[in-house]
């Protein structure tokens, strides 16, 4: 499994029963849950209030992503890791330079200016598509489109199920292709 380049974004399900770990958002104009998801996809964070933006607990979301992985014994030192510009901030970068991970995160402008420490490799950058193709391939399942589960445990192991199925089917067109 090539890691050389992963990504990360968050989503936001809408939870129509409730339950917990849901609040208000009013992009959404209802009750959501929202969760950080690590490309392929391998990991997701703990979901946490809808009402919250991507960047609320990243430093401990990353933690329990990076951690998640390590247990099942990937190696992420010097994995380069594409984020959009929501995630641009001091707290994301740190929390992915303590794991040895390099930041490869488009610049957001309301920043202000960029510092000369912070890298954006752009031909990284636009491969990115592949985080969002996968949460498409994610909103087809319909029990995470819209949470329908009340417990966090239970939402978060139908997200693994639905990794398992993609990472599946990937393993079985690749060997139609062959």
């Amino acid at each position: 499994m090539d890691l050389s380049s992963c990504d990360i974004d968050a989503s936001h399900s809408p939870a129509l029963r409730g339950g917990e770990q849901v609040a208000y958002q009013s992009r959404k104009s209802k009750k959501t849950t929202n969760a950080l998801y690590f490309r392929l996809p391998l990991a997701i964070s703990s979901p946490i209030a809808g009402n919250h933006h991507d960047l609320y607990n990243i430093k401990e979301s990353l933690n329990e992503l990076f951690t998640t992985l390590k247990l099942v014994g990937l190696n992420l030192d010097g994995l380069f890791i594409n984020a959009d510009s929501g995630f641009d901030s001091k707290e994301f970068r740190d929390t992915c330079n303590e794991h040895r991970i390099f930041a490869n995160v488009n610049f957001n402008s309301r920043n202000g200016n960029v510092s000369d420490t912070d890298l954006l490799d752009k031909r990284l950058y636009n491969e990115r598509y592949s985080i969002e193709r996968t949460n498409a391939w994610i909103d087809s399942f319909r029990t995470l489109l819209n949470r329908f589960e009340k417990t966090v445990s239970s939402w978060k192991s139908f997200n693994y199920i639905t990794f398992i199925v993609i990472f599946l089917r990937k393993i079985n067109n690749n060997k139609k292709s062959k």
